[in-house]
This record gives C-alpha cells, sequence and structure tokens, in this order.
C-alpha cells in the first residue's frame, strides 16, 4: 500500500458538498453581486485556523518591516497574540484531530510555537545576536518542521511541500535585503491562504477513524 494518496492531486478545488466525516463542522461562505455569485466555498475547523493564523501574521511581520517600534513592545504584543492564536487553534482543531487519531501533530505544532516564542523573546529581551539576526529564518524553520511532521502523519504530499516552500524560502533570505519579515511573512501567509482556499491530501485509510 502507498504511503500517499496518488488517486489525487496534492491540492485541488473545493466543491460545495465536500465529502467529509459526519463529525466534521463545515462553514459554508458565499458572497453575491446582485444576482451573480462572485464567490462559493466551505470552510472546515482546520480552515478557520488557517485563516485566523493569516490575519494574525499580518501585523506581526508588517510592523517590524515598516513601522519604528520597539523590540520589547513587538515581543510582548506579537506573544500575547500569539497565545491567543494558540488557544483558538487548538479549540478550533481539536475534535478533527481526536476524529483521525492525530492529536499528537497538534501537540507537535503546540510545542514549535511555544519554542519559538520563549528563543523569540529570549532573544530580543537578553539581545542574543544571533537569535536576533536570524529570526525570520527561525520561523521559517519551526514552520517546515511543523508542516513536514504533519504532512508525515496525515500521509500528505501537500503538507510536506508546504513544508519544503519554507525551507526553501531560508535559502531565499539572503538575497531579499531588508525585506527579510515582509517575504517572510508573504511566504507563511501564502501557505496559510493556499490550505485553507485548497482541499489537500490525506492518505484516510492510514487515519485512525
Amino acid at each position: 500500500m502507498s504511503f500517499f494518496d496518488y488517486s489525487v492531486a496534492p491540492f485541488r478545488r473545493k466543491s460545495n458538498n465536500l465529502n467529509l466525516d459526519p463529525q466534521s463542522k463545515i462553514w459554508p461562505v458565499s458572497w453575491s453581486i446582485g444576482k451573480h455569485q462572485s464567490y462559493s466555498t466551505v470552510y472546515t475547523s482546520l480552515d478557520l485556523a488557517c485563516i485566523l493564523w493569516t490575519l494574525l501574521l499580518i501585523p506581526m511581520f508588517v510592523t517590524p518591516q515598516f513601522f519604528s517600534v520597539s523590540w520589547k513592545i513587538q515581543a510582548g504584543l506579537w506573544s500575547a497574540l500569539s497565545l491567543v492564536g494558540l488557544v483558538a487553534m487548538v479549540r478550533l482543531t481539536q475534535d478533527w484531530m481526536k476524529i483521525k487519531g492525530v492529536s499528537w501533530a497538534l501537540g507537535c505544532w503546540v510545542i514549535l510555537i511555544l519554542v519559538g516564542l520563549l528563543l523569540t523573546d529570549l532573544g530580543i529581551f537578553l539581545a542574543w545576536s544571533g537569535v536576533l539576526a536570524n529570526l525570520c529564518s527561525l520561523w521559517l524553520g519551526l514552520n517546515a518542521l511543523g508542516y513536514g511532521f504533519t504532512g508525515l502523519v496525515v500521509h500528505s504530499r501537500a503538507m510536506i511541500a508546504i513544508g519544503f516552500v519554507h525551507l526553501g524560502a531560508i535559502l531565499v533570505l539572503p538575497y531579499v535585503g531588508v525585506w527579510q519579515f515582509l517575504f517572510t511573512g508573504c511566504v507563511m501567509e501564502f501557505c496559510l491562504i493556499l490550505l485553507a482556499e485548497l482541499r489537500w491530501d490525506i492518505l484516510h485509510s492510514y487515519i485512525k477513524k
């Protein structure tokens, strides 16, 4: 038996009648201009978690790129915002993770985010130059680990591919000069939007029902 489900593409468009488990919650979204339906899709709890982090990441990476705000103030603000996002992410995704029997993948993300916050805050408050000079690489690397691990757990080529995108972004960082924060934010947000807006592959025969 194959490790991945090669019968489907890693990413594909969603349909409004997704074949999901009965326990899964979905939120349909439809926008219309007059009689013309301009946008229609459905979001799962995982999609909402991705959208939430997309919104939270905007100020986290735009502020250090364009505004002269104290690093210590930013550390406090973004740590608090990240903890709010972490709690919301757990609440949104824990039921799906339990249904699939992969709750430890969620635990992995929690640990990675907390480790990232700890290293970032220590680097800022203790003036660790090695951390301060590599904040973007740190977060891209942690995300790469999270996506790669999750991809292996749920047997998803899409997740693993996104992990490699984050690793590739680390290699590009030296070439974007002073725009590293904006570049990093764009990479992370693009991947989150991709996961939220498209359906990605999971090999269900390997997942605990």
